[in-house]
């Protein structure tokens, strides 16, 4: 009899689940596994809600955006008796092995799972756009996510200069900053509120004031939306006290950052990491997260990977002042 695999996505959606799942089932199939697919995360899990994959489930998804499996989060697998449901259900259908793919959440629930059950092996995909975990240069749509707020900002300039306005525009990030951050260089940005700094409003006046000097009628500020201030409505109005004159607009971008077709970057890393996943697990590998650093796969135990968030790119902050003169 094969060995059977469970695989599910856990926590918000990311560009690149499908891409990721496509390799795991593949890979999975050529190494003599079963793979099983387990919907709604952890919950589906609790639940029991599993298909049976072959090579053809996975078929024409590898540029969809979301999960075929779907996702989301479980309040049950949080309570010692949710977590014992789950074991439960594993037993029933025949796997001992998991590969979960998500962030901070999924993998904690993950690492304490372990220690209460330590005869399942579990790996798991950093699939987040938050791209905030240790272990990995990038995780599962982060780069999709990036090149969304770009391509709006890059819209919203074109308004803000022919109407001579200052926009503040608000990207995903309740605890982590990096979308933000790279969206504002990739964009050309002002000035980039992110939770990891102290928001310093008299800085940015400095240095639009520095821009009109220069007739400049225009500007872009990126908002975190977990910084300090509130987020971009909240910044917008701090700014519109300063200069009551100028017009200034906030933009919120939301969850269409997390929709939509994976970049090829995305593709190319769920790719790499969901074939490495099933390697890995076959070689006895449990208990971390599966990482890409530089050109190597690297294995984080789960408690390394979310013990703190990875920090901002300070060359990137200094850049964003230095270049916004």
């Amino acid at each position: 009899m094969k060995p059977r695999v469970g695989i599910l996505c856990s926590g918000g959606d990311a560009p690149g689940m499908n891409a990721a799942l496509r390799a795991i089932v593949r890979m999975a199939i050529y190494l003599g596994y079963e793979p099983v697919g387990i919907y709604r995360g952890y919950e589906g899990l609790i639940e029991g809600q599993m298909v049976a994959l072959e090579a053809g489930s996975v078929s024409g998804i590898i540029q969809r955006g979301g999960t075929i499996l779907g996702a989301g989060r479980s309040a049950r697998f949080l309570t010692p008796e949710g977590r014992a449901q789950a074991y439960h259900q594993l037993q029933k259908a025949g796997i001992d092995s998991l590969i979960v793919i998500g962030g901070d959440g999924t993998f904690r629930g993950a690492h304490t799972f372990l220690q209460e059950y330590p005869d399942i092996q579990i790996l798991g995909l950093p699939g987040t756009i938050d791209n905030d975990l240790r272990g990995t240069d990038l995780t599962i749509g982060f780069d999709t996510a990036v090149n969304i707020a770009v391509e709006a900002i890059d819209r919203l300039r074109d308004t803000a200069a022919a109407m001579g306005r200052l926009f503040l525009v608000e990207v995903m990030g309740r605890d982590a900053g990096f979308i933000a951050l790279h969206t504002a260089v990739a964009s050309g940005a002002e000035a980039v509120l992110v939770p990891e700094t102290p928001t310093d409003f008299d800085a940015i006046v400095r240095t639009l004031e520095r821009g009109w000097q220069r007739h400049k009628s225009s500007a872009i500020i990126v908002v975190a939306e977990g910084d300090e201030v509130g987020g971009a409505l909240q910044a917008a109005q701090e700014l519109q006290k300063r200069f009551p004159y100028y017009e200034i607009r906030a933009t919120v971008l939301g969850h269409i950052q997390r929709g939509g077709s994976p970049t090829a970057t995305d593709r190319i890393l769920a790719t790499k990491l969901g074939a490495a996943a099933m390697e890995r697990l076959r070689e006895g590998a449990s208990g971390a997260m599966v990482g890409l650093l530089g050109n190597e796969i690297v294995l984080t135990p789960f408690a390394q990977a979310v013990k703190s968030h990875a920090p901002l790119n300070s060359l990137l902050l200094r850049l964003i002042e230095i270049l916004s003169l």
